[in-house]
């Protein structure tokens, strides 16, 4: 029997949006197109490689008059995407994974990563080729020349390289227009996609630190990999037009895993009006397995790329922190956190933002230092102490009206992102609540404070972690609230990557090649690796098969055997949080037992059907972690297999005694056959009995 063919979608723009279609044969297209008033000048992009659609510039009317026919599957507005290292591969295991022969450091060299990011500064060490063989026969993309990148720049290790700004221009304008700098080619201008690129595939180097901090061997997760890089984005934007004709071609061209670190702001779009859910679809029809970025918004409910079929990735910590501490004139120590490469030779005086407002300001919005709000007069060679307005300001802005002030440093008070290292224009570091009162306390009793920031000290070892961080945006999930989304968390805090010499406004005005950001654009990458590296040992798993041995293997507890918690405060995390929990890639890669599923079963949500890839007969039994108040039941309570590849199903019966009283209670699901332990969480809102 046939299978059925599955919906496409194309995308178009009225006015200055985009929006997408489904479905349509390009000779539908083009007999749609030639209908529409204008239709030469409509259409921006042809999807046909691996979907079918389009993209153009329509009137709402024109858009309704095809939503109306029975062949168009979805007609939607096309949205803007944003975009969402020495230590995090000791600390999640890999290294010792090379070490141990487990697998070779070499060993992932078929497999083909594709970004669709920023695009890449090819010239990067951790971009050589060195010691790699010949591009895969597989990889049908190409090394599309631009604006300072030749086909000499895509070598074997980027052995692809493409961009796309049609529909990114079509709504906001020509790129000239933004006066900032930027490429009209695959090469990166704002650091972005080199360091997602380089976290995930990045090869060797040796002595690699951001100013002294962070100093360690640099490399991607895996290192042999190769990258097929496509350059979707434009100063940190990413239109829906451009992404999905980005994922044509990465499809097409034939890689093995696709890497996303961008996404919606919140609120989530419906699957069939988001092209990141569109595309990701076709991608996972093809044995594509996508890991995208779950979104910096903080919030519960705030999750993106929430869609089954996409490995959805939360931050989180690793133990090191970068430490920029302050010292007051009564010689206490206040416990800071940046990236604060400066040094002061000297105490500078202390003076709150509210108490140097500008004429007309009042000391309340003083107190945020944003653009004019400062009297120079008042804060000219003291450092400034300055406060959050909400968790999504521009912390680094603030240092600039600071220093253009005549201010010498900042002490930020910033309790929810006090763990990340931001790098600012002059010396300034973030401070939590309880070092914010110790600092009031001194200067309300001290006639005339003073301070003194230290430059940044990189610490190792660190407990507890990991921590899920603070700005990683939270589930449930807002369009299918029975799947929990996150899938899972990874390294996403302070993470040390190659970077373009070119973008330095995230580098606190200087042109570095390795930076240190923070974001689930970050973590992501860590995931898209390790999923590289089951590909490799697994080349015959389908992305449901790698998705599930990285989830149920992950860890809940951190490195002092409690449950993880959650950054500024340490609450228990959930998995509204962490999903499954942090990744384990060593466990991944042995799982045991997989749940495996295809489009058939997305469609119909089911996923309750497991495989044994172990060796020699086992019997699997399950363990409940029961949620509070409701009896979990499951049936058979024991898996008897017989041989690698076989599959068997069971039933889970939840039986409540208690409501929630209107949240959520965490439980989970193990198989265990005394070697390998395969863990799925279950979240339950008791409404009623």
């Amino acid at each position: 029997m046939e299978s059925p063919v599955m919906p496409s979608i194309t995308l178009f723009t009225w006015e200055n949006t985009l929006i997408p279609i489904q479905n349509l044969s390009s000779e539908l297209t083009m007999r749609c197109l030639l209908h529409l008033e204008g239709a030469k000048q409509a259409a921006l992009h042809h999807y046909s490689k691996t979907f079918r659609g389009f993209s153009a510039m329509l009137t709402s009317e024109q858009a309704k008059q095809l939503s109306e026919n029975d062949w168009v599957v979805s007609v939607f507005e096309s949205r803007t995407s944003k975009l969402q290292t020495t230590r995090t591969w000791d600390f999640l295991g890999i290294n010792s994974i090379e070490q141990n022969k487990q697998l070779p450091m070499d060993f992932s060299t078929d497999v083909i990563v594709g970004v669709v990011d920023g695009g890449v500064w090819p010239e990067s060490e951790s971009f050589s080729d060195k010691g790699m063989g010949p591009v895969p026969e597989k990889f049908k993309g190409e090394c599309v020349p631009g604006e300072e990148f030749a086909v000499s720049n895509c070598n074997r290790k980027i052995i692809g390289a493409r961009f796309y700004s049609k529909g990114f221009e079509a709504e906001n304008g020509p790129l000239e227009s933004f006066n900032k700098t930027f490429f009209r080619s695959a090469r990166d201008s704002d650091g972005h996609g080199t360091h997602t690129a380089s976290t995930i595939a990045g090869s060797v180097v040796a002595n690699v630190s951001l100013f002294g901090m962070a100093r360690g061997t640099a490399r991607g997760g895996a290192p042999g990999a190769r990258l097929a890089i496509y350059k979707a984005c434009w100063f940190g934007l990413c239109s829906d037009a451009d992404i999905l004709s980005a994922m044509d071609d990465a499809i097409n061209d034939g890689v093995d895993i696709l890497s996303l670190s961008l996404g919606p702001d919140p609120p989530q779009p419906l699957y069939f009006e988001d092209a990141n859910s569109i595309g990701t679809f076709h991608a996972f029809q093809k044995g594509i397995l996508v890991s995208a970025s779950a979104g910096n918004s903080f919030f519960t409910g705030t999750a993106s790329n929430v869609a089954p079929w996409i490995l959805t990735v939360a931050a989180s910590s690793v133990d090191r922190v970068f430490n920029s501490n302050i010292l007051l004139g009564n010689s206490t120590v206040l416990k800071g956190f940046s990236i604060n490469p400066l040094k002061m030779e000297t105490s500078y005086g202390l003076i709150p933002g509210s108490a140097a407002a500008a004429k007309g300001v009042t000391p309340g919005n003083a107190s945020f230092c944003k653009n004019n709000t400062l009297d120079a007069t008042l804060i000219t060679g003291k450092i400034v102490v300055c406060t959050i307005e909400t968790e999504l300001d521009n912390r680094r802005e603030k240092g600039i009206f600071v220093r253009q002030g005549g201010g010498v440093g900042m002490i930020l008070v910033d309790p929810a992102a006090k763990d990340v290292g931001f790098q600012f224009v002059l010396p300034a570091t973030l401070i939590g609540q309880e070092e914010a009162t110790l600092l009031q306390e001194y200067m309300a009793t001290e006639k005339n404070p003073v301070a003194r920031i230290y430059p940044t000290v990189t610490v190792l070892n660190t407990r507890p972690a990991p921590a899920v961080t603070a700005f990683s945006s939270r589930g449930p999930n807002i369009i299918t609230p029975d799947i929990i989304k996150p899938d899972i968390t990874g390294p996403g805090l302070n993470i040390l990557a190659a970077w373009s010499p070119v973008a330095t406004e995230a580098a606190g005005g200087r042109s570095v090649d390795y930076n240190i950001i923070s974001g689930t654009s970050m973590s992501c990458p860590h995931i898209s690796a390790v999923a590289a590296i089951i590909k490799s040992k697994q080349p015959s798993w389908s992305p449901a098969a790698i998705k599930s041995a990285i989830m149920t293997t992950a860890n809940v507890l951190d490195n002092t055997r409690h449950i993880m918690g959650r950054q500024p405060n340490g609450a228990e995390a959930t998995p509204f949080d962490h999903g499954s929990g942090h990744i384990n890639p060593t466990a991944a890669l042995e799982p045991g037992l997989i749940y495996d599923f295809d489009s058939s079963d997305i469609i119909n949500f089911l996923c309750s059907t497991v495989t044994y890839y172990g060796k020699g007969e086992t019997v699997y039994a399950a363990y409940i972690e029961h949620p509070v108040g409701v009896q979990v039941r499951v049936t058979p309570s024991k898996l008897c297999f017989k041989k690698t590849g076989e599959k068997m199903s069971f039933r889970v019966d939840f039986t409540p005694y208690k409501t929630s009283n209107g949240s959520f209670v965490f439980g989970a699901l193990t198989w265990s056959n005394g070697i390998h332990n395969v863990r799925s969480p279950i979240g339950l809102n008791v409404i009623s009995l």
